[in-house]
This record gives structure tokens, C-alpha cells and sequence, in this order.
């Protein structure tokens, strides 16, 4: 299905609307994997799905080296990732993580990813901090932002949703989360609606470099039934909803990367 959606322009100050450079000071924390077996697709590349939880799970390694227990209480707003070449079967890569941006009660995350081969890939995640018991954003403590705030360099982010709403429900598209896409929370990990926007994008054939970004709104359990309908551009941009019980739960935005200044800028309208 084709619609002529438009995405409205992206605040200069939108969490995880741009990609950020590497700082030359503050915290700055890396690891090192291997692209495994189960996170390759048929081609021997690693899938976004996979990336997903690579980024998250060297964020959480960071904040545990800072000193911060895990509380969990930290979940996923919108994440912005551009492939530039992919990371291949095997290869060592090395993820720098550091804190980017930061608001009163979330945190803009950037992530750099290397490899061995050649693979590059940057990314930009904002997290929101919330009271485990009632799910309401809660202001960060000062020993966060004194860890973690010089290398976001006085820059402010906000916690704006980029994407259009939802279109009218036509019926053709229909997702059923597992019972193994859940998380700790009971909750569909943010990883796994990857899962379901890569189905979509094997009919469009859509190769490095490319952007894709993630939106979520609210939670999703495995018993719910999620549609999903899907508008794909002339360049084969994809954009997908999630939508369950008439609510918008969340949204990915698929592309060829382009230029700076060009389409998938911050200050622009996107496809």
C-alpha cells in the first residue's frame, strides 16, 4: 500500500532525531562481540533485530559499570540506527557507547559500531526513566547526570514523537507477538518488532546504506493481536505501524540513507 504520508519536520532538540559524533570528553564506554550464527541473515549479515538488542545490551553494560544497579527502569522511547555497511557472519565488532543528550527524565544514547571487516554503523536511542511500580516517567538523580552529562556537552534533548498516526485499518496485515518476544517485564522487547518489520522488508529489497528509526508508545503483552499496516515510497521507504485495541503502540521508518542536508536530515520533512 502507498500513501503520501509525510513526516513533519524534526525539532532540533528531538531525542534521538540525529546522530551525534563521538565527544572528545566524558565517559565514553566499548566492548567488543561476534556476530553469531542466529543473529546473520541468509545473506551472512546481521539483522537489524540482533543490532537492536547489541545496542541495548552494551547500554546496559555501561550504566552497571557506572556504578547503577539494574532497576529496569529504563525503557526504550525511539531509536534511530543507519547501516552504512553492515557487519558480516563472524566478525568482531567494537560498539563506543556515551550519553548524548539529556532531559529531566530521559537520556539520549549514542552508540558507534566498528568491525574487523569494514562494518560501520551509528546509532542514537532515547530512554526514558520511569518508576518501575507505576510506569511514570521519573526526573533523573544528579549522580546520573554527573556520570554521565559531561559527555553530552550541555545539549538537551526532549522526548517528541517523529511519526505520522496510524492509517485506517484495512485488515491485510496482521502481526501476533510470541510468547518468547517477551522481556523480564512482561512486556514485548523492543528488539523484537524488528522481527516483524524485516518480514515486510524482504519484498522491498532494501540494502545498505540504509536508515531505519523506531518509535514506541505503549506496551504490547503476547496476547494481544497487532495490525500492522505498512506504506512503502517510491525509493522503498517502509513505514510500518503497530497498531493493537485501536491504540498506536509503535512505528518504524525503514530508507536509503541519503546525503546529509537531504531527505533523512533532522530539520527536514522525510519520506
Amino acid at each position: 500500500m502507498e500513501t503520501g504520508v509525510t513526516v513533519r519536520d524534526v525539532p532540533r532538540v528531538a531525542g534521538a532525531g540525529s546522530l551525534q559524533p563521538l565527544p572528545a570528553t566524558g565517559r565514553r564506554f566499548s566492548d567488543t562481540r561476534r556476530v553469531r550464527l542466529d543473529e546473520a541473515d541468509p545473506d551472512g549479515l546481521l539483522r537489524l533485530d540482533a543490532l537492536a538488542c547489541h545496542l541495548q545490551d552494551v547500554a546496559t553494560d555501561d550504566y552497571l559499570d557506572a556504578g547503577f544497579g539494574d532497576d529496569r527502569s529504563w525503557v526504550l522511547r525511539r531509536l534511530l540506527v543507519a547501516v552504512h555497511s553492515p557487519a558480516a557472519f563472524d566478525e568482531t565488532v567494537t560498539l563506543t557507547t556515551w550519553c548524548s543528550g539529556l532531559g529531566s527524565r530521559w537520556a539520549e544514547r549514542s552508540t558507534q559500531l566498528r568491525g574487523a571487516r569494514g562494518a560501520r554503523a551509528d546509532a542514537a536511542a532515547l530512554w526514558v526513566h520511569v518508576d518501575p511500580a507505576s510506569g511514570i516517567p521519573r526526573r533523573l538523580a544528579a549522580e546520573f547526570e554527573d556520570i554521565f552529562g559531561p559527555s553530552a556537552a550541555g545539549r538537551r534533548v526532549g522526548a517528541t514523537l517523529l511519526h505520522p498516526p496510524a492509517p485506517s485499518d484495512d485488515g491485510t496485515s496482521r502481526w501476533q507477538p510470541r510468547w518468547c518476544d517477551l522481556d523480564v517485564l512482561g512486556h514485548v522487547n523492543n528488539a523484537a518488532y524488528w522481527t516483524a518489520v524485516l518480514e515486510e522488508l524482504v519484498t522491498v529489497g532494501l540494502r545498505a546504506p540504509y536508515r531505519a528509526e523506531i518509535e514506541h508508545r505503549a506496551p504490547l503483552s503476547a496476547d494481544q493481536q497487532v495490525s500492522t499496516p505498512v506504506s512503502v515510497s517510491a525509493d522503498g521507504t517502509l513505514l510500518m505501524w503497530f497498531v493493537s485495541d485501536a491504540s498506536l503502540c509503535a512505528s518504524a521508518l525503514v530508507g536509503p540513507e541519503a546525503p546529509a542536508g537531504a531527505a533523512w536530515d533532522s530539520e527536514v520533512d522525510r519520506p
